[in-house]
């Protein structure tokens, strides 16, 4: 059996004000040499709680239930009295109003907040309620939190029309609280709440045939707005009749800089697109060898707005990723989600302008710390 240390008043003293001061536990008991950090925890319950003359009791001497503490003097044991006859009175004030019942809501948290200076038993004294009861509404109250962590996640879900994984509902979840990426993905887990966006399907194979430079090599990353653009065309085939969008990336932040819809994919689609860029020189655009891009009309326009064209080798669409992904994101969180099959080209037409937008303005991306390309464009400049 390990021999008991006993450690004068002074160095007690002198531990509890070290303490006190912001001195780590470690380096109280390397500049002290006190054994064990739990003694350290003890003295300061003790002077916290009023009962600073127990620093002087010998070793393994423990307090007698229902005798009281014993007072050097009359005035000490006064002073005492006082200080748990103010903290009797002082403390329920803090935590309900007059004429009003401790409840739980404002319990738990209030225990919470005074945690390591008070212990349960003295606090549940004050306020006059057992501890047992408290403890059944810690639980209680545990429960109703993570039942409002829930439905939360699930209002973030639904509003998005579940588009965003764990990731980012974690993001808009930290604007109001603080909470683990892991609690997040267990709870969308648990309560079927995951991202619905139907699974993308590439290609890698083909032959490199082009009639313009592959300049952008995959260098999908720019330092300035309007330096490196991607353009591609997509079907829409879910109206009345067939439509096409044509659409144009800003790789600096993704943004959907200008973009045309369609019911024939001929060189007026593409020159409509091309002709909202500005003037600006610099400009390199990306797009595949579709024939609307290697027309001569196409390619005079280009020229004529001073853009250096690039294009993809033949049958590579990964050499232009990032606009692919957008179109198939486009129709994912859209047209497949929501199961739209068959309806009017006016609808499918509203509904690529309003996703265009959310894309621009309200969809935040990891890549752009959490936030919308506009936002992320604007906080740049």
């Amino acid at each position: 059996m390990a021999t008991r240390v006993s450690y004068p008043v002074e160095i007690k003293m002198k531990a509890i004000e070290m303490r006190l001061a912001g001195v780590t536990k470690k380096q109280i008991m390397q500049e002290l040499n006190i054994k064990n950090k739990t003694q350290i925890q003890q003295w300061m319950r003790w002077y916290r709680s009023g009962d600073v003359h127990r620093l002087q009791q010998p070793v393994g001497k423990q307090y007698s239930f229902g005798r009281g503490p014993m007072y050097d003097s009359e005035l000490e044991q006064v002073k005492a009295e006082n200080r748990f006859l103010k903290q009797q009175l002082d403390v329920p004030k803090k935590v309900r109003g007059v004429g009003k019942e401790v409840s739980p809501e404002v319990i738990v948290p209030w225990m919470e907040s005074i945690r390591g200076q008070v212990s349960v038993s003295q606090a549940c004294a004050w306020l006059g309620i057992p501890r047992s009861t408290y403890y059944r509404w810690k639980a209680a109250y545990g429960k109703r939190n993570e039942d409002l962590v829930v439905g939360k996640i699930r209002q973030l879900c639904i509003q998005h029309k579940f588009r965003y994984g764990y990731r980012k509902i974690t993001a808009l979840m930290r604007a109001e609280m603080s909470i683990n990426h892991k609690r997040v993905q267990r709870i969308m887990q648990r309560e079927q709440l995951q991202c619905r966006v139907k699974v993308k399907k590439r290609k890698t194979t083909g032959q490199p045939s082009y009639v313009a430079d592959h300049l952008l090599l995959r260098q999908f990353q720019a330092s300035a707005p309007m330096q490196k653009l991607v353009t591609d065309i997509t079907y829409l085939p879910y109206g009345s009749k067939l439509l096409y969008l044509s659409s144009i990336m800003d790789l600096y932040n993704g943004e959907i800089v200008a973009y045309s819809i369609s019911d024939k994919q001929d060189t007026s689609l593409v020159l409509d697109t091309l002709y909202q860029l500005p003037d600006q020189p610099g400009m390199m655009l990306h797009s595949d060898q579709g024939s609307v891009y290697t027309s001569q009309a196409y390619q005079a326009a280009v020229k004529g707005k001073g853009i250096t064209m690039s294009m993809s080798r033949k049958g590579t669409p990964a050499d232009n990723a990032p606009i692919e992904s957008f179109h198939s994101t486009l129709k994912s969180e859209t047209f497949y989600l929501d199961n739209f099959i068959c309806t009017t080209t006016a609808i499918v037409v509203q509904i690529v302008q309003n996703y265009i937008h959310y894309y621009n303005s309200i969809r935040i991306q990891t890549k752009l710390n959490n936030q919308s390309p506009i936002q992320f464009r604007q906080l740049a400049a």
